[in-house]
């Protein structure tokens, strides 16, 4: 497996992998402080970014590479360069790339024509990084021992939404997703593709457009905001009155499990998806989350650079 382009790319044994790779390297960031070292990775970011770019500017550092970081306006790509030079140019100067961009067609585009691994760190379709951070979080809280627990996330049926629902197939896990029906609801494709990943791995996909039932007895309750970078302003009204019903509330985190957390990629919106007594309150590990954006993605450049990630 040269790149992590979707979430359904990993395995098991490849998530797995990642996850105690990225648990040693929370314990001891310089664990392979020399494993990049006279290397360096392109970071590509069409889209502006928080946690993506310090998690993978530091990962790299971490692990003794130069990172590299480049503006969607600073490659000849917005004056007609194609995409396929570009990533053979990129593959002759960096030993990998990290991309966080709008279309998943031009980080598959990328991954064919570049020599070294590229990782999606973020599209409009998928955002298998945080996926992995988010997995990284709930084995601290809950162990490898998933029996009996439900995860679930609410709200737009986004990427979140889709890469939710097949990492939790890949997991074995009973993963739901509640959302609106219609323009909102989760793309068709994607839950297939998640309920055959599920018939191979004992995974419950559920989708749902009842979040009180989808509350009851979680063990995570997972959202994300209403509106995406890219969405439409002229859809702002429908939508947030399509996912309120689905937003975050107190009352909604009192019908989940005992020990239950909340979860959020972030950034966040208080009181628009989430309340501030749920995001700030004692069941939130956002802060956890979010710095395990850094271990997972130290974990993917490490092995992916060594060729030791197989795929699905």
């Amino acid at each position: 497996m040269k790149d992590l382009l979707r979430t359904a790319d990993l395995s098991r044994a490849d998530v797995e992998l990642l996850l105690n790779t990225a648990a040693d390297f929370a314990a001891n960031p310089l664990r392979s402080s020399t494993a990049l070292a006279n290397k360096s990775v392109a970071i590509y970011m069409t889209k502006p970014s928080t946690r993506t770019r310090l998690a993978s500017e530091t990962a790299v550092a971490h692990l003794g590479g130069t990172p590299i970081f480049i503006r969607g306006d600073e490659l000849q790509l917005g004056r007609g360069e194609t995409i396929a030079d570009t990533a053979r140019i990129i593959s002759g100067y960096c030993d990998a790339l990290i991309i966080r961009t709008f279309a998943q067609s031009d980080v598959d585009e990328l991954g064919a024509n570049a020599s070294v691994p590229v990782i999606n760190g973020l599209t409009d379709d998928d955002h298998p990084t945080q996926l992995l951070a988010d997995w990284v979080t709930i084995r601290e809280n809950f162990g490898a021992d998933i029996a009996g627990r439900k995860f679930v996330y609410l709200g737009d049926g986004n990427n979140m939404a889709h890469a939710w629902l097949t990492m939790g197939a890949i997991m074995g896990a009973h993963v739901v997703a509640a959302t609106p029906t219609g323009a909102w609801a989760p793309d068709a494709k994607v839950v297939a593709q998640a309920n055959a990943i599920a018939a191979t791995t004992g995974a419950t996909i559920e989708v749902t457009n009842d979040p009180e039932a989808a509350a009851k007895d979680a063990s995570v309750l997972y959202t994300d905001v209403w509106m995406s970078m890219g969405d439409p302003e002229s859809e702002r009204i429908e939508k947030t009155k399509a996912l309120s019903p689905f937003a975050v509330s107190q009352q909604l985190m009192d019908l989940t499990a005992k020990d239950s957390i909340f979860m959020h990629c972030l950034p966040a919106h208080r009181e628009e998806e989430v309340a501030t007594s749920v995001i700030d309150g004692p069941k939130s590990v956002i802060w956890r989350e979010a710095f395990h954006r850094r271990t997972t993605i130290q974990a993917l450049l490490y092995h992916l650079t060594r060729g030791e990630l197989q795929g699905r």
